[in-house]
């Protein structure tokens, strides 16, 4: 079985790219179902094809499993849905298989690839797509196996470490600039476009600075007013939005819209009437939600999701240890999953490693099972337990230690020697690795 992943991400692509890229979670499964279709009729090589798609304004990645590799068609499929040539993909896209694919999983599912290194919003995205896969019927065995070991590293990882404890988030560093820009953020109005996680949490930390007004503007009224209700703002219909731009001293927006909702005349028409006081806009949005073109407005600050990069990135130095400590827990994961990959091979399979390990587990419980009886029966008798638990110790290792200790009186010496290397290797590394 192979594994491979294409993708692209804020390291790799510009922002109106990853824009043509981006794929609403309600759009998953029909997406699922056209990359199957198309994977599967591509000379017939890949039947039955798991995949599964994560998108994020940060990342847009596709992750398969099939007999063969297929990453030169997964990217003319994945080019053509985004109309742009395979070219102008390749040139802002990586592609993994295998062992890498693993590697890389975990580290995005550990926060360890995200633009602000450590959030945790990424993981709970993966298991969104994760679910939408499954529910797409695109998720195998193998992929699930990928994403279940995925949240696994990533747990150990926020346990274990503390790759969190100095992230900042999208949302705090647009408080933090705006802070930069206006003097006293209690006098502000602040209007939010879109009512999803991340206006949510924008909306809670600038609630935190008690703005002098918090507005929620929403395509459905009913979603904008359960989160207005929330912070004791008020609710505008999106229609609404282009009348009452000029009332909000900052705009922050992030809404699924494939198209902008707040374009360049609008803005310029707001201008005019706060007579040029400045707008401070955030734009968390990939596809755009604000047109590019008026961050060329003079008293504009427009920040996109790129343009917060170097705020997130403070603190940075504080994560090297808690990074390197990461690292190594996702490199035991990536060993433990490629083991997994090779003992489902068909050269495991056909070389008999599989048979042989379930031959093993079948003869130690037969012979645990023997061992129980026999203890159960002197105790039975009235017996002393703990004469009756080192007799059954005794019995399992003679029991396991038979047959090795048989080979090592047979043959000739070289027949011998060969054979304390293996018993060696076999019986006495797990006493150094323990300290027994």
């Amino acid at each position: 079985m192979a594994v491979w992943a294409l993708g692209i991400n804020h390291h790799t692509a510009p922002l109106d790219l990853r824009g043509r890229f981006a794929f609403a979670l309600d759009q998953i499964a029909p997406t699922l179902h056209g990359l199957r279709d198309s994977l599967s009729s591509a000379s017939g090589r890949h039947p039955g094809v798991e995949t599964a798609i994560i998108s994020t304004c940060n990342r847009t990645e596709i992750y398969c499993a099939a007999e063969a590799p297929a990453l030169d068609h997964t990217l003319d499929w994945l080019a053509h849905s985004g109309g742009v040539s395979p070219a102008l993909l390749r040139s802002h896209s990586y592609s993994l298989e295998n062992g890498l694919v693993a590697r890389h999983a975990f580290r995005v599912a550990s926060g360890l690839d995200s633009m602000v290194l450590g959030e945790a919003q990424i993981l709970g995205q993966m298991k969104d797509a994760v679910r939408a896969a499954e529910g797409a019927g695109a998720l195998g065995t193998t992929l699930n196996q990928l994403f279940q070991r995925s949240f696994a590293v990533a747990k150990e990882v926020r346990t274990s470490t503390d790759i969190g404890a100095h992230s900042i988030s999208m949302a705090a560093a647009a408080v933090r600039l705006a802070g930069q820009l206006f003097e006293d953020l209690t006098k502000i109005r602040v209007l939010f476009v879109g009512a999803g996680e991340m206006i949510e949490l924008c909306t809670t930390h600038f609630a935190a600075k008690t703005p002098q007004q918090i507005t929620i503007a929403n395509r459905t009224l009913e979603r904008g007013e359960k989160l207005a209700t929330r912070f004791g703002g008020e609710v505008m219909r999106l229609a609404d939005l282009p009348d009452h731009l000029h009332e909000f001293d900052a705009v922050i927006s992030c809404t699924a819209s494939t198209l902008p909702i707040i374009g360049l005349g609008a803005v310029e028409r707001a201008l005019k009437k706060r007579r040029h006081r400045p707008i401070f806009m955030v734009d968390l949005a990939v596809p755009r939600d604000i047109e590019p073109e008026v961050k060329q407005l003079e008293d504009v600050y427009l920040y996109t999701v790129d343009d917060l990069a170097s705020v997130v990135q403070t603190a940075q130095a504080h994560r090297q240890a808690a990074v390197a400590q990461a690292e190594a827990i996702i490199d035991a994961g990536v060993q433990s999953f490629v083991h997994w990959m090779e003992l489902r091979s068909p050269a495991a399979q056909n070389g008999g490693v599989v048979p042989l390990i379930q031959q093993l587990n079948s003869q130690a419980d037969e012979w645990r099972a023997l061992e129980i009886a026999r203890a159960k029966k002197r105790l039975a008798k009235g017996e002393d337990i703990e004469t009756v638990l080192e007799a059954l110790s005794r019995g399992l290792t003679q029991k396991m230690l038979h047959g090795t200790m048989a080979e090592l009186r047979a043959g000739d010496a070289e027949a011998r020697a060969q054979t304390a290397q293996a018993v060696s290797r076999l019986f006495l590394r797990s006493h150094s690795k323990n300290g027994l």
